[in-house]
């Protein structure tokens, strides 16, 4: 189903090329190019009059891109404005964007830094999403000229697929875009060269828009488990943290991380240092039986395996675990073996240090590098950073973008593996307990604000997974604009 609802609800992310498809459909479906276009740039218009009337420079390229700023500027010309256009390459003959340049009757400029220097804003229509070069220096040297951008579909060079820059780009205050949001402007350095995100409507016929594989991380893609009036402490299923004896800190933050997304019983597996974990919470169970001897008892079906563990303990664990049928979130020392040991565990989550000695280097794609490292491990693969991307096996994947910059702390990770497990616990698939455990991780870091140390996160968490931290995808505004014939 691809309806106006649905998008706002589960946020999906189209490649460009995916997007250019629909294009390309639009108009076996009822959709003329022209009218998508008429829409867009009016869109474009209908955003930048939230600021009030200013002189206005629209820079238009020869593609698509280019079509959306010529209507941009009639529609900014018709409501009053002082606005002239200034064209970089011609459009080609008999397209939509020639046709919209044919339909400008106002001021032509030199498209030059000085034109962009003197006006207060300026358009950025010059390169759409898919731009497949560096942006040539007299574009660049234009754009940095300007007090103020608005870009259109994403700032000129950035890639839509992997939100990397292609040459110098100028960050936009605000990009509007259309349709669905690019997963170019979700990771980052796109996120940042964005500024505010705006996804309008223009009306792209329903059945124009390919299945989705790729979405902004949210509550559209999960429901957090809610306890019912039947559930006990079984029912929301055990978490058995291994803790080690080396740095019994992590195992603690995981197990009350645990506690607070829900499960209803988290034990810690101590291997060693059993007094210390001993004097942590009076809630979590603590147990001194070995790894074989606890999964004798079958209703501890979800394990914590790395956090503080050391390596030699989890790859002693690791099998046992593994042959055994649990669900297995390895994080940590669990990710220093090999990939094959990990094979049949639930999730793994690496920042890129671990992912790159798992799996390689990330490269250009953080989105695809985590999409080939999980079919490869046959488990989900949580790919830690700023723009966390949870990559499924089959293809799915979300990009999360709702975490600040100060969750960088220690601890942070041992927190995100200890609520996964309890998503887990609670009966949730593999990625969704993973997108669902992300976003409450960042939306805790949220709520407890800058100076957060790991400890705060955890008592954030049930606010984050049950009340004000559970809300739509961070950063995105929605621009309904219906399509006129």
């Amino acid at each position: 189903m691809h309806d106006w609802a649905a998008l706002r609800q589960s946020a999906p992310l189209y490649t460009p090329a995916e997007m250019a498809k629909a294009d390309a459909a639009a108009p076996g479906l009822g959709m003329s190019g022209l009218r998508l276009m008429e829409a867009a740039g009016r869109a474009v218009a209908r955003v930048a009059q939230r600021g009030g009337a200013r002189r206005t420079l629209v820079l238009c390229g020869p593609g698509g891109n280019g079509g959306d700023g010529w209507v941009a500027a009639r529609h900014l010309a018709q409501a009053g404005w002082p606005v002239a256009v200034a064209a970089w390459g011609a459009a080609r003959a008999g397209s939509d964007g020639a046709v919209m340049r044919a339909r400008w009757r106002g001021p032509i400029v030199p498209f030059a830094p000085a034109e962009a220097a003197r006006v207060a804003l300026v358009i950025d229509a010059v390169f759409g999403a898919g731009l497949r070069e560096a942006v040539p220096e007299e574009v660049a040297a234009v754009l940095a000229a300007a007090q103020e951008v608005l870009a259109v579909d994403v700032p000129s060079g950035l890639d839509g697929a992997t939100g990397q820059g292609r040459g110098q780009v100028r960050a936009a205050g605000c990009t509007v875009t259309f349709v669905a949001a690019k997963p170019g402007h979700v990771l980052q350095p796109g996120r940042a060269l964005c500024g505010v995100l705006e996804v309008a409507e223009i009306g792209m016929p329903p059945g124009a828009l390919p299945e989705v594989v790729t979405w902004r991380n949210g509550p559209g893609l999960f429901t957090v488990p809610q306890p019912g009036a039947s559930s006990h402490k079984y029912t929301r299923g055990h978490v058995t943290v291994l803790g080690g004896a080396a740095m019994t800190g992590a195992a603690r933050l995981a197990a009350d991380a645990a506690r607070r997304g829900g499960a209803g019983l988290v034990t810690i597996a101590a291997i060693g240092a059993a007094d210390v974990y001993r004097a942590g919470a009076p809630g979590v169970i603590v147990s001194e039986a070995g790894v074989a001897a606890l999964l004798e008892e079958t209703r501890r079906g979800v394990w914590v395996c790395g956090p503080g563990l050391g390596v030699a303990v989890a790859r002693a664990a690791m099998p046992l675990l593994l042959a055994a049928g649990r669900q297995v979130v390895a994080d940590a020392d669990a990710l220093a073996l090999e990939v094959e040991g990990l094979r049949g565990a639930a999730v793994l989550t690496p920042h890129e240090g671990e992912f790159g000695k798992l799996f390689g280097p990330v490269g250009t794609s953080r989105l695809e590098a985590a999409r080939a490292a999980a079919r490869r491990v046959g488990a989900v693969v949580v790919l830690k950073g700023a723009d966390t991307v949870v990559a499924c096996p089959d293809g799915r994947a979300s990009i999360n973008d709702n975490a600040p910059p100060w969750l960088a702390t220690a601890g942070a990770g041992d927190v995100l593996a200890g609520v996964v497990a309890a998503m887990l616990a609670q009966g949730l698939p593999a990625w969704e307990a993973a997108c669902a455990a992300v976003h409450a991780h960042g939306a805790a870091a949220r709520l407890a604000g800058p100076g957060l140390v790991a400890e705060d996160l955890v008592a954030q968490l049930p606010s984050a997974l049950y009340g004000s931290g559970m809300r739509a995808p961070h950063g995105l505004r929605y621009t309904g604009v219906p399509a006129r014939k």
